[in-house]
């Protein structure tokens, strides 16, 4: 029976001790997933990763730029429309001026004052769209000449002050701040002094 003082020898029959560490003679090393060094299975992992974050902001993009098209797309098309139908609000308007006009000249036998009221009818509703639509009248008379808003016709010799408009042939008009047809005006010319 072996003595409980004494160390038990190891089964193997030689005088060293046994490196249980060491290499086994005739045996390949470990690979790392075998021996559980996991950095090879880290790298991969973060690689897969990597790799599925990139196509979740390929994706991402892929929409973002779509979605971009789809509003640049629809608004060349509402931009379009609004040309098309700027003009909607102001015919819907015009129509009562042109029945007016037609029932003017569907009498038969009506007055003169009748067609002078029907036509001054007409005339006050034609203002009325011109006015909800922006459009002021330009009618300068007795007014000092402005290149911006009157186009003088001529010059004529007249008693009131120089470059003052003396006359309207034709009215202009001005949609809101700008001036689509400016007046077509006569201006007073300076005095000529005497010799």
């Amino acid at each position: 029976m072996p003595d409980p003082d004494q160390p038990s020898s190891p089964a193997s029959s030689g005088d060293a001790p046994v490196d249980e560490a060491a290499p086994i003679p005739g045996h390949s090393p470990a690979s790392p997933e075998e021996t559980g060094n996991a950095p090879a299975r880290d790298a991969e992992e973060r690689l897969r990763q990597a790799e599925l974050r990139a196509q979740e902001h390929q994706d991402a993009w892929l929409r973002a730029k779509a979605d971009a098209d789809n509003i640049r797309k629809r608004t060349a098309i509402e931009l379009a429309n609004a040309y098309k139908y700027a003009i909607e609000s102001v015919a819907v308007e015009l129509l009562p001026v042109k029945d007016g006009l037609e029932a003017t000249l569907a009498a038969d036998s009506a007055s003169l004052e009748s067609l002078k009221s029907g036509v001054e009818l007409t005339l006050k509703q034609l203002n009325t769209v011109f006015g909800k639509a922006g459009l002021k009248e330009i009618n300068p008379v007795g007014e000092k000449f402005d290149p911006h808003q009157h186009q003088a016709i001529s010059m004529l010799p007249s008693e009131k002050e120089p470059n003052a408009v003396i006359n309207v042939l034709q009215k202009g008009y001005c949609l809101h701040d700008r001036v689509i047809r400016p007046a077509l005006v006569t201006v007073a010319k300076p005095k000529e002094p005497q010799a």
